[in-house]
C-alpha cells in the first residue's frame, strides 16, 4: 500500500500542521489520494507533542477512531459474524495501549489474561477464558526491558498451547535482538536466530512482525512470518505536510539502510536520495565521515528502522545542516529511545521527529518536536487478512506492504 502515487511530476504535500511554512504554487499539482487499498487513519491516532505535552490532532472529516476501508468493511463484518467466537486477541504488558487500539479497530474486546510477577521476578500467566480451537493472537513487542518482555511472550505462547488453541500467532510490533542477525566478529552469537528458535519451540504457529531490522531475520524462523512495513503510516502523515517534491531529498543515515531509503524515496514521487557515510567504532557509537548526494537548500527526510541512542541520526543531521539542508526530519518506525536519545533529538537539529507506537513512548520522553503515529489499523487489518486467509475478494497482501 502506498499513500503517494509514483509520479515524476511536481507535486505538493500538504499539512494542517504548522511544521512547514511553504506556500502552494498554482503551477504545481497536488498528489491525489489513493483510490484503493486500506487507508491508514494515522492522523487521528498520532500524538503530537506540543510544549512537551501530547495531544491528538483532529482534522475535519477524519474519524476519531480507526475504521476499516469501505471496500472491505462488508466482508470484514461477515467475517466477524462467522468467526468472532474463534478469534482471540490477548495483550502482554509491554504495550497494552497498542493492543487495545488493535482490538478497537477490529471491533473485538481483548481477551482476559492474568499476568503477574512473583517477588523473585518470575512471571505467571493464566488465560481467564477458553481458547480451545481458537485462532489466538498475542500482541507483545520485545522492547526494553527486552528479556522480561521476551520471556513473558514465551510463557503466554506456552499457556495458549497448553489450553488447546488451534493456531497461535505472535504479533511482535518490535522484534528485539534483531540487530544480532549475523556474526561481524569471531566467537559472536547470532541472538536473532536463538530468539526465533525460542518462539517456535514455545509453540507459536506464525509470527507477525513490523519493520524487522533486516529481512534475513524472517529466514531464522521455521514457521510462517508476515512482515509488515510501517512506511505507509509515515507516508500518509508526510502527505499532509506542505513540502514540495522538488524541495525534498530522502537521506539514509548509513549505507546499510540504503535499500529502505530508496524504497521510501520511490513512494515520495521518486525523490532524490542521499547517503550518510559513517564509521562505527563500537556498539551504540557512530562517527559521521561524509555525505553522498546533494542536500543544499532542500528539506531532508532521514529514514531508519529504529532510533536507539540517536547517535547515528543526530550526527547525520548535523552533517546535513553543514551541507546546507534547510530543514531535517527524522522518520523511524521503532522509538527505542535509550539515553541520551531524548537530549540529542530535542537539541534543535530536527524540525520534527516522526515515529510510530510499536514501542510505547513514555511521558517523560515527550519533547516538542516529537510526533507519534499509530500502526494499530495496519496491524489490525493484517490480523484480519491472516485470520481469513485473505479470501472473499480481498486485495493481495502487497496492498499493505506485507512480505
Amino acid at each position: 500500500m502506498s499513500s503517494l502515487l509514483h509520479s515524476h511530476s511536481p507535486c505538493l504535500l500538504r499539512s494542517g500542521s504548522p511544521g512547514l511554512s511553504f506556500f502552494p504554487s498554482e503551477l504545481r499539482s497536488r498528489i491525489p489520494p489513493p483510490q484503493h487499498g486500506v487507508k491508514c487513519c494515522v492522523v487521528s491516532f498520532s500524538l503530537k507533542c506540543e510544549n512537551g505535552k501530547p495531544c491528538v490532532p483532529i482534522l475535519a472529516g477524519v474519524p476519531t477512531t480507526p475504521s476499516r476501508s469501505p471496500s472491505s468493511a462488508a466482508h470484514l463484518d461477515d467475517a466477524l459474524d462467522k468467526h468472532d467466537t474463534r478469534l482471540r486477541i490477548f495483550s502482554g504488558t509491554a504495550n497494552p495501549a497498542l493492543s487495545q487500539e488493535i482490538a478497537c479497530y477490529m471491533g473485538l474486546e481483548l481477551g482476559k489474561i492474568k499476568i503477574k510477577r512473583f517477588a523473585d521476578g518470575e512471571i505467571y500467566v493464566q488465560l481467564q477464558e477458553s481458547v480451545r480451537g481458537c485462532d489466538v493472537y498475542l500482541v507483545q513487542p520485545t522492547c526494553p526491558p527486552a528479556n522480561e518482555n521476551l520471556m513473558e511472550l514465551l510463557i503466554m505462547i506456552d499457556a495458549c498451547r497448553r489450553a488447546s488453541a488451534k493456531n497461535i500467532t505472535a504479533v511482535i510490533p518490535y522484534f528485539g535482538y534483531a540487530r544480532a542477525d549475523r556474526k561481524t566478529h569471531g566467537r559472536e552469537s547470532i541472538a536473532a536466530k536463538l530468539v526465533a528458535n525460542l518462539i517456535t519451540e514455545a509453540g507459536a504457529n506464525r509470527v507477525l512482525a513490523c519493520d524487522l531490522h533486516s529481512g534475513q531475520s524472517m529466514g531464522y524462523f521455521d514457521i510462517p512470518v508476515d512482515h509488515v512495513y510501517g512506511q505507509p503510516v509515515i507516508l500518509d502523515y508526510l502527505a499532509s505536510k506542505s513540502i514540495y517534491c522538488d524541495d525534498l531529498v530522502v537521506v539514509s543515515p548509513d549505507v546499510g539502510g540504503v535499500a529502505r531509503a530508496r524504497a521510501f524515496a520511490k513512494k515520495l514521487s521518486d525523490a532524490p536520495l542521499a547517503i550518510v557515510d559513517k564509521r562505527r567504532h563500537g556498539h551504540n557509537v557512530a562517527e559521521v565521515m561524509n555525505l553522498i548526494g546533494d542536500v543544499k537548500g532542500k528539506v531532508a527526510v532521514m529514514v531508519d528502522d529504529m532510533i536507539d541512542t540517536a547517535g547515528t541520526i543526530s550526527k547525520g543531521a548535523a552533517l546535513l545542516h553543514q551541507e546546507g539542508a534547510r530543514e531535517v526530519y527524522a522518520c523511524s518506525t521503532h522509538a527505542v529511545f535509550s539515553p541520551p536519545a531524548i537530549e540529542r533529538l530535542s537539541s534543535g537539529l530536527f524540525q520534527e521527529v516522526i515515529v510510530t507506537n510499536t514501542i510505547p513512548v513514555l511521558e517523560r520522553h515527550y519533547f516538542p518536536q516529537l510526533t507519534v503515529l499509530s500502526v494499530a489499523n495496519l496491524l489490525g487489518e493484517t490480523i484480519w487478512r491472516v485470520h481469513d486467509d485473505c479470501s472473499g475478494g480481498f486485495e493481495p497482501y502487497s496492498s499493505l506492504g506485507i512480505d
